[in-house]
């Protein structure tokens, strides 16, 4: 069994660490804004973080972890928050990010490794040109995100095993957790969503999402005041009428409607009754039996 590990100081007392509001990692944040806004949405962030960590258990006794680090504002918000943890002495593990050139036409090579170097953060670089067999196994027309992500995911897995890290952690936050839980509700024909942390199949890594509280809207804000230097996807970005921006939309709209509409169903996820679902192998329906008469 995993071994349970409690953060180094419960959530409300993290102010005690270090003080949010005046204090920097110099290196991660030279160019942010020294601002009561900017303070806010980044103490709001790293309060999201730390209970997702907490709330799912994401260390166990884990060593080292893995950053996928695709060049986006989510990935690099991830990076950004997890080292400013650590940087506060309430994240045990060793970072190293790792970022997967899929071979994709006129990807600027230099751009992470030069802000990683930057910022001082151990980092890997590995080429594997998965652009060229997405292109060749997807008929035109069809999306290509599926087999690129198994792609992708494949060889971050390998990448770190040989990194000897105890998992692999991603940037998918809360609107992709609802975006992914509407398109199976809708396209598959199921519920499920994407866990905040999972073991793979070969039962050797762990799979971490640590912004699974965080809307994108304050991801998207927290990068733009950091400055990232943003990579944007050439290949699925290229694409019209995914499945996913149309969930992304209805999700939307729902939310301008109904303001507050995204955190309540994302607590619903959190707070299952398998009972008034219609699954039986979810919930004994056929052992139910009626208290006997007085």
């Amino acid at each position: 069994m995993e071994k349970s590990v409690t953060l180094a100081a419960p959530i409300e007392d993290m102010d005690d660490a270090a003080d949010v509001e005046n204090s920097f990692p110099n290196d991660l944040y030279a160019h942010a804004p020294q601002t009561t806004a900017f303070n806010k949405l980044r103490k709001r962030l790293l309060r999201q973080v730390r209970q997702a960590i907490e709330d799912f258990n994401m260390l166990g006794s884990q060593k080292r972890w893995l950053i996928g680090l695709s060049g986006g504002k989510d990935s690099y918000s991830l990076l950004a928050l997890l080292m400013d943890l650590k940087w506060r002495g309430l994240l045990p593990v060793d970072l190293i990010a790792c970022n997967l050139d899929q071979g994709q036409p006129n990807f600027p090579k230099h751009v992470l490794p030069d802000y990683l170097k930057g910022i001082n953060v151990p980092h890997r670089i590995e080429y594997r040109d998965t652009y060229s067999v997405v292109k060749e196994k997807v008929p035109e027309g069809a999306t290509y995100c599926s087999l690129c992500s198994r792609l992708r995911r494949g060889n971050l897995y390998r990448i770190a095993r040989e990194e000897s890290c105890d998992a692999l952690v991603l940037g998918h936050h809360r609107d992709d957790i609802l975006e992914t839980f509407f398109m199976n509700l809708f396209h598959g024909g199921r519920l499920a969503a994407m866990p905040a942390k999972l073991l793979n199949d070969e039962g050797d890594l762990f799979v971490l999402r640590p912004l699974a509280y965080c809307a994108e809207e304050d991801l998207a804000k927290f990068a733009a005041l950091m400055q990232f230097p943003i990579i944007p996807c050439d290949l699925c970005g290229s694409q019209d009428g995914l499945q996913r921006n149309a969930m992304k939309q209805m999700l939307s709209t729902m939310e301008l409607q109904m303001p507050g509409r995204k955190d309540r169903m994302l607590r619903a996820l959190s707070h299952v009754n398998p009972s008034h679902l219609l699954d039986p192998n979810l919930f004994d329906f056929a052992g139910l039996t009626p208290s006997p008469k007085s």
